[in-house]
Protein backbone atom coordinates (compact mmCIF):
# COMPACT_ATOMS: atom_id res chain seq x y z
CA UNK A 1 0.00 0.00 0.00
CA UNK A 2 1.03 3.20 -0.30
CA UNK A 3 2.37 5.88 2.48
CA UNK A 4 -0.18 7.11 4.79
CA UNK A 5 -1.01 10.75 5.21
CA UNK A 6 -2.30 12.68 7.70
CA UNK A 7 -5.41 15.03 7.65
CA UNK A 8 -5.09 18.17 8.88
CA UNK A 9 -4.51 21.26 6.78
CA UNK A 10 -0.93 22.53 5.76
CA UNK A 11 0.03 25.04 8.00
CA UNK A 12 1.08 27.92 6.13
CA UNK A 13 4.93 29.25 6.14
CA UNK A 14 4.54 32.34 8.01
CA UNK A 15 2.45 31.46 10.58
CA UNK A 16 2.35 32.60 13.85
CA UNK A 17 3.45 29.35 15.76
CA UNK A 18 6.24 29.45 12.95
CA UNK A 19 7.03 33.18 13.32
CA UNK A 20 7.06 32.15 17.22
CA UNK A 21 10.23 29.91 16.59
CA UNK A 22 12.10 31.86 14.88
CA UNK A 23 15.57 33.20 16.55
CA UNK A 24 18.78 34.88 14.89
CA UNK A 25 21.35 32.28 14.76
CA UNK A 26 24.93 33.53 15.54
CA UNK A 27 26.57 30.76 13.37
CA UNK A 28 28.81 31.53 10.53
CA UNK A 29 27.02 30.32 7.35
CA UNK A 30 29.95 29.00 5.20
CA UNK A 31 31.65 25.66 6.43
CA UNK A 32 35.35 26.53 7.46
CA UNK A 33 37.79 25.32 5.11
CA UNK A 34 38.92 22.93 7.11
CA UNK A 35 35.82 21.63 8.32
CA UNK A 36 34.82 21.38 4.72
CA UNK A 37 37.87 19.39 4.02
CA UNK A 38 37.69 17.05 6.98
CA UNK A 39 34.39 16.00 5.41
CA UNK A 40 35.43 15.73 2.19
CA UNK A 41 38.17 13.43 3.42
CA UNK A 42 35.97 10.74 4.16
CA UNK A 43 34.86 10.16 0.59
CA UNK A 44 36.98 7.21 0.79
CA UNK A 45 34.85 5.33 3.07
CA UNK A 46 31.48 4.41 2.84
CA UNK A 47 28.01 4.50 3.60
CA UNK A 48 24.51 2.79 4.43
CA UNK A 49 21.11 3.64 3.41
CA UNK A 50 17.59 3.76 4.04
CA UNK A 51 14.86 5.50 1.97
CA UNK A 52 12.33 6.39 4.94
CA UNK A 53 8.97 7.88 4.85
CA UNK A 54 8.40 9.21 8.63
CA UNK A 55 4.38 9.03 9.31
CA UNK A 56 4.23 8.98 12.97
CA UNK A 57 7.87 9.04 14.37
CA UNK A 58 8.00 8.32 18.48
CA UNK A 59 5.84 9.84 20.76
CA UNK A 60 7.62 13.31 21.12
CA UNK A 61 5.53 16.14 19.88
CA UNK A 62 6.51 19.94 18.29
CA UNK A 63 8.85 21.60 20.96
CA UNK A 64 7.95 24.92 21.91
CA UNK A 65 10.46 25.52 23.73
CA UNK A 66 13.38 25.10 21.30
CA UNK A 67 16.05 28.04 21.92
CA UNK A 68 17.34 28.08 18.43
CA UNK A 69 16.60 26.98 15.08
CA UNK A 70 20.04 26.52 13.00
CA UNK A 71 18.34 26.07 9.61
CA UNK A 72 15.25 26.93 8.26
CA UNK A 73 13.17 25.62 5.55
CA UNK A 74 13.13 29.19 3.40
CA UNK A 75 16.80 29.78 3.14
CA UNK A 76 19.41 28.22 0.87
CA UNK A 77 22.52 28.03 2.55
CA UNK A 78 26.02 26.94 0.75
CA UNK A 79 27.30 25.83 4.11
CA UNK A 80 26.43 26.43 7.92
CA UNK A 81 28.64 24.33 10.55
CA UNK A 82 28.88 24.49 14.32
CA UNK A 83 31.79 22.75 16.07
CA UNK A 84 30.75 21.02 19.35
CA UNK A 85 33.51 19.41 21.74
CA UNK A 86 33.62 15.65 20.95
CA UNK A 87 32.48 13.30 23.43
CA UNK A 88 34.77 10.37 24.67
CA UNK A 89 32.89 7.56 22.25
CA UNK A 90 35.74 7.71 20.22
CA UNK A 91 38.64 7.40 22.63
CA UNK A 92 38.05 3.47 22.46
CA UNK A 93 37.58 2.82 18.70
CA UNK A 94 39.83 2.06 16.64
CA UNK A 95 42.02 5.30 14.94
CA UNK A 96 42.10 5.91 11.03
CA UNK A 97 44.31 8.74 9.96
CA UNK A 98 42.65 11.37 8.17
CA UNK A 99 38.82 9.95 8.68
CA UNK A 100 38.62 9.24 12.50
CA UNK A 101 37.14 12.73 13.69
CA UNK A 102 39.30 14.81 15.53
CA UNK A 103 37.02 17.66 15.88
CA UNK A 104 33.46 17.42 16.36
CA UNK A 105 30.24 19.31 15.00
CA UNK A 106 27.10 19.39 12.63
CA UNK A 107 26.56 20.88 9.36
CA UNK A 108 23.55 21.80 6.85
CA UNK A 109 23.71 22.32 3.14
CA UNK A 110 21.64 22.88 0.11
CA UNK A 111 23.99 23.11 -2.73
CA UNK A 112 25.23 19.59 -3.10
CA UNK A 113 22.03 18.10 -4.83
CA UNK A 114 19.23 20.66 -6.47
CA UNK A 115 15.43 20.15 -5.36
CA UNK A 116 14.62 18.57 -9.03
CA UNK A 117 16.96 15.70 -8.12
CA UNK A 118 15.71 15.12 -5.31
CA UNK A 119 12.45 14.81 -6.27
CA UNK A 120 14.14 11.63 -8.55
CA UNK A 121 15.17 10.18 -5.87
CA UNK A 122 12.14 10.69 -4.02
CA UNK A 123 10.17 8.70 -7.22
CA UNK A 124 12.25 6.17 -6.52
CA UNK A 125 11.47 5.81 -2.57
CA UNK A 126 7.95 5.99 -3.61
CA UNK A 127 7.97 2.87 -5.85
CA UNK A 128 9.52 0.65 -2.74
CA UNK A 129 7.46 2.39 -0.17
CA UNK A 130 4.39 1.43 -2.27
CA UNK A 131 4.72 -2.58 -1.89
CA UNK A 132 4.49 -2.01 1.67
CA UNK A 133 4.09 0.54 4.47
CA UNK A 134 4.33 0.61 8.81
CA UNK A 135 1.55 0.81 10.81
CA UNK A 136 2.52 3.21 12.80
CA UNK A 137 5.90 5.19 12.96
CA UNK A 138 7.93 5.10 10.00
CA UNK A 139 7.79 3.18 7.07
CA UNK A 140 11.45 2.11 5.97
CA UNK A 141 12.84 0.63 2.95
CA UNK A 142 16.77 -0.05 2.54
CA UNK A 143 17.77 -1.01 -1.07
CA UNK A 144 20.96 -2.39 -0.27
CA UNK A 145 19.78 -4.89 2.56
CA UNK A 146 16.10 -4.99 1.07
CA UNK A 147 14.41 -4.71 3.77
CA UNK A 148 11.04 -2.58 3.62
CA UNK A 149 8.32 -2.51 6.81
CA UNK A 150 5.20 -3.81 5.96
CA UNK A 151 2.74 -3.90 8.56
CA UNK A 152 4.10 -4.54 12.17
CA UNK A 153 7.09 -6.97 10.38
CA UNK A 154 9.69 -6.17 8.25
CA UNK A 155 10.72 -8.32 4.53
CA UNK A 156 13.44 -8.81 2.21
CA UNK A 157 12.37 -6.78 -0.68
CA UNK A 158 14.03 -8.90 -3.04
CA UNK A 159 13.23 -12.48 -1.47
CA UNK A 160 9.31 -11.24 -1.11
CA UNK A 161 8.58 -10.18 -5.03
CA UNK A 162 11.57 -12.43 -6.28
CA UNK A 163 11.56 -11.22 -10.20
CA UNK A 164 8.74 -8.85 -10.16
CA UNK A 165 11.38 -6.97 -8.50
CA UNK A 166 12.69 -5.72 -12.11
CA UNK A 167 8.95 -4.33 -12.98
CA UNK A 168 8.96 -2.23 -10.05
CA UNK A 169 12.37 -0.72 -10.12
CA UNK A 170 14.19 0.10 -13.50
CA UNK A 171 17.97 -0.31 -14.11
CA UNK A 172 18.09 3.19 -14.86
CA UNK A 173 16.36 3.63 -10.92
CA UNK A 174 19.49 1.78 -9.63
CA UNK A 175 21.50 4.07 -11.93
CA UNK A 176 20.21 6.92 -10.78
CA UNK A 177 20.68 6.01 -7.06
CA UNK A 178 24.67 5.29 -7.12
CA UNK A 179 24.79 8.65 -9.07
CA UNK A 180 23.20 10.49 -6.47
CA UNK A 181 25.37 8.59 -3.59
CA UNK A 182 28.40 9.67 -5.59
CA UNK A 183 27.10 13.84 -5.86
CA UNK A 184 26.65 13.14 -2.17
CA UNK A 185 30.37 12.50 -1.58
CA UNK A 186 30.02 8.41 -1.00
CA UNK A 187 32.09 6.17 -2.72
CA UNK A 188 32.56 2.32 -1.99
CA UNK A 189 32.89 0.80 0.41
CA UNK A 190 29.47 1.27 1.73
CA UNK A 191 28.78 0.94 6.09
CA UNK A 192 27.21 -1.51 8.07
CA UNK A 193 24.68 -0.01 10.50
CA UNK A 194 25.94 0.47 14.03
CA UNK A 195 29.26 0.70 12.89
CA UNK A 196 29.86 4.22 11.71
CA UNK A 197 32.00 7.62 12.54
CA UNK A 198 29.68 10.18 10.23
CA UNK A 199 25.79 10.41 10.04
CA UNK A 200 24.09 12.76 7.53
CA UNK A 201 20.43 12.98 6.17
CA UNK A 202 19.00 14.01 2.54
CA UNK A 203 15.45 15.49 2.87
CA UNK A 204 13.27 14.87 0.04
CA UNK A 205 10.59 16.72 1.11
CA UNK A 206 9.33 20.22 2.79
CA UNK A 207 8.81 21.24 6.35
CA UNK A 208 4.90 22.96 6.34
CA UNK A 209 4.42 22.40 3.01
CA UNK A 210 4.60 18.52 2.81
CA UNK A 211 4.38 17.98 6.51
CA UNK A 212 3.94 19.46 10.02
CA UNK A 213 6.17 18.29 12.55
CA UNK A 214 8.94 16.12 12.05
CA UNK A 215 11.57 18.80 12.65
CA UNK A 216 15.33 17.62 13.47
CA UNK A 217 16.40 18.79 16.99
CA UNK A 218 20.06 18.30 18.36
CA UNK A 219 19.08 17.79 22.27
CA UNK A 220 21.40 20.34 24.26
CA UNK A 221 20.78 20.90 28.04
CA UNK A 222 18.78 24.04 28.11
CA UNK A 223 18.89 25.09 24.16
CA UNK A 224 17.86 22.26 21.75
CA UNK A 225 18.84 23.32 17.65
CA UNK A 226 16.51 22.38 15.59
CA UNK A 227 16.83 21.90 11.54
CA UNK A 228 13.62 22.11 9.35
CA UNK A 229 13.70 20.05 6.07
CA UNK A 230 13.68 21.24 2.98
CA UNK A 231 14.11 18.92 -0.42
CA UNK A 232 17.37 18.89 -1.34
CA UNK A 233 18.93 19.53 2.16
CA UNK A 234 21.94 18.17 3.89
CA UNK A 235 22.41 17.78 7.22
CA UNK A 236 25.30 15.50 8.67
CA UNK A 237 27.05 15.63 11.72
CA UNK A 238 29.96 13.64 13.67
CA UNK A 239 28.29 10.25 14.83
CA UNK A 240 29.04 10.25 18.82
CA UNK A 241 27.04 11.34 21.54
CA UNK A 242 28.09 14.63 21.38
CA UNK A 243 25.22 14.99 18.51
CA UNK A 244 22.28 13.40 20.95
CA UNK A 245 19.02 14.08 18.85
CA UNK A 246 15.75 13.08 17.54
CA UNK A 247 12.62 13.91 15.74
CA UNK A 248 9.42 15.86 16.09
CA UNK A 249 6.30 13.83 15.90
CA UNK A 250 4.85 14.35 12.23
CA UNK A 251 1.52 15.41 12.33
CA UNK A 252 0.08 15.43 8.74
CA UNK A 253 1.11 14.93 5.62
CA UNK A 254 4.45 12.63 4.79
CA UNK A 255 7.78 13.65 5.75
CA UNK A 256 11.33 11.36 3.29
CA UNK A 257 14.50 11.32 4.01
CA UNK A 258 17.46 9.15 3.36
CA UNK A 259 19.63 8.32 6.20
CA UNK A 260 23.75 8.20 5.01
CA UNK A 261 26.28 6.67 7.21
CA UNK A 262 29.77 6.74 7.03
CA UNK A 263 32.41 5.01 8.45
CA UNK A 264 36.55 4.98 8.45
CA UNK A 265 36.60 1.08 9.04
CA UNK A 266 36.70 -0.53 4.92
CA UNK A 267 36.08 -4.15 6.95
CA UNK A 268 32.60 -2.41 7.72
CA UNK A 269 31.73 -1.84 4.02
CA UNK A 270 29.04 -2.79 1.48
CA UNK A 271 28.25 -2.47 -1.81
CA UNK A 272 25.76 -0.53 -3.78
CA UNK A 273 22.37 -2.24 -4.48
CA UNK A 274 22.01 -3.93 -7.96
CA UNK A 275 18.84 -4.89 -10.10
CA UNK A 276 19.94 -8.36 -10.74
Amino acid sequence: MAPQRRGPPRIPEGSSAAERRRATSTKKDRLPREAQRTWLRIVAFGVGLALVTCLLWSSVGIDDDVAEVVARRGEVLEGRFIEVPCSEDYDGHRRFEGCTPRKCGRGVTDIVITREEAEQIRRIAEKGLSLGGSDGGASILDLHSGALSVGKHFVNLYRYFGDKIQNIFSEEDFQLYSYFLIKTHIMEPRVTYGSFDYTSLLYLSDYLEDFGGGRFVFMEEGSNKTVEPRAGRVSFFTSGSENLHRVEKVLWGTRYAITIAFTCNPDHGIEDPVLT
